[in-house]
């Protein structure tokens, strides 16, 4: 595994990524994509975890309290309410220089059992920091990250959020990436539900900065919020870090802070940061 102190001399100061495409019956070609991203800790990023709170509502106002000091606030930050007397979805929007999108989302809502500090406040946690990086530098893509809220309840937030979208919102998102239960291993994919052009890119990306990514199927054991995203055909995908071994962690009491590797945390980080920043390059 990587060092955690190279990434933060090397990699989120810029990121030059070489990418090959194969077309038929040619041989391979190279080209560079450049992105930038900004400099963010494993300290930042494990400081956010730990303001993990016990109430969903508290969750909530904790993930707008962090959008807001990285200065995501005013016209950027929107609340979406889903039912009167829950918690909304929190949108916290970096414009771009086009009206096409992309979506980073994760739930920080919880089961009733255990702490949710793996499903989903560490997705939930990672998104200011992604913000916080992507800010860096100038972005095509407007970028959407949006906290759902009830999705221990039926994947209500996101549900809703699709419903709310004209035709031409929804025409508008290049991408969804979602952010369920991480920290727990490696970054992993959800290959059966993922976009193939998402996937593949995935795939060059992770291979060039050298972040390990395996496939792991989880549909046999739930559903995420990129569900009515995909019912409307709209490129999606979830990273995510559940293995057989640690099925057992979610939605039970073991799902507590401890069970968040930080080392591994910051990995996914690593990844998804700079992923989202690939897209913005690559997708049109």
């Amino acid at each position: 595994m990587p060092t955690l102190d190279l990434p933060r001399i090397a990699i989120f100061a810029a990121g030059l990524v070489c990418v090959t495409f194969h077309a038929a019956g040619q041989s391979p070609q190279m080209q560079k994509v450049t992105f930038e991203v900004g400099t963010v800790s494993q300290a930042d990023v494990s400081q956010r975890l730990r303001r993990l709170r016990s109430k969903d509502s508290e969750r909530e106002a904790e993930l707008k309290a962090m959008f807001a000091e990285e200065g995501c606030t005013g016209e950027q930050m929107a609340e979406e309410v889903v039912q009167r007397k829950g918690p909304p979805n929190i949108i916290c929007t970096l414009p771009g220089t086009t009206q096409s999108r992309i979506i980073v989302g994760a739930h920080f809502d919880h089961a009733p059992e255990g702490d949710g500090a793996v499903d989903d406040w560490s997705g939930a946690s990672l998104l200011p920091s992604i913000y916080e990086a992507l800010k860096a530098g100038p972005r095509k893509h407007t970028i959407e990250l949006i906290g759902f809220t009830l999705e221990e309840r039926g994947l209500l937030g996101s549900a809703l959020h699709v419903k709310h979208l004209t035709a031409e919102q929804r025409d508008s998102i290049r991408a969804v990436v979602n952010l369920e239960c991480l920290g727990l291993a490696s970054t992993e994919v959800w290959v059966h539900a993922a976009d193939p052009r998402l996937l593949d890119l995935l795939d060059r990306l992770a291979w060039s900065v050298k972040i390990p990514l395996k496939r792991v199927d989880v549909q046999a054991v739930g559903n995420d919020d990129t569900q009515a995203f995909r019912d409307k055909k709209i490129p999606s995908i979830t990273l995510h870090s559940l293995t057989q071994e640690s099925l057992l962690v979610i939605h039970s009491r073991r799902d507590k802070l401890a069970a968040v590797n930080a080392e591994k945390l910051y990995e996914s980080f690593r990844l998804a940061a700079q992923y989202v920043a690939y897209l913005d390059q690559v997708l049109e």
